[in-house]
């Protein structure tokens, strides 16, 4: 069987791109601007808010899901949406670290500090 190159690196790098990749889309990034915002979980139309239709808001919705950046739970037909602000800690905490890893000056070679 086939092994997908993601699996060629380490378990570190895997969740900091599926992290990165979550939030690579502008439209994912204004659902969490909207959600930060509004300061409490809402339910979830979020097509009035964005412009894109319901059926693509709602992948966005899922791709959010699936990454642990919101929560969500359900009361009969509504869903409420929330930030989940222990993953967006450790998902800043991951790109704090990532970026001192990347930006050490020593990196740079001395042709670029020119």
């Amino acid at each position: 069987m086939a092994q997908a190159k993601s699996e060629l690196f380490d378990e570190e790098l895997q969740t900091s791109a599926e992290l990165f990749k979550a939030l690579a889309h502008p439209a994912r990034l204004a659902i969490l601007k909207y959600l930060a915002e509004t300061k409490t979980c809402i339910t979830g139309d979020f097509a009035e808010e964005l412009p894109l239709g319901r059926t693509t808001v709602n992948q966005h919705l899922t791709e959010l899901k699936n990454s642990g950046f919101i929560k969500y739970h359900t009361e009969g037909v509504k869903t409420f949406y929330c930030l989940n602000i222990e993953k967006i800690q450790k998902f800043r905490n991951i790109l704090e670290i990532f970026m001192m890893e990347i930006s050490n000056p020593e990196n740079c070679c001395e042709q670029l500090k020119k």
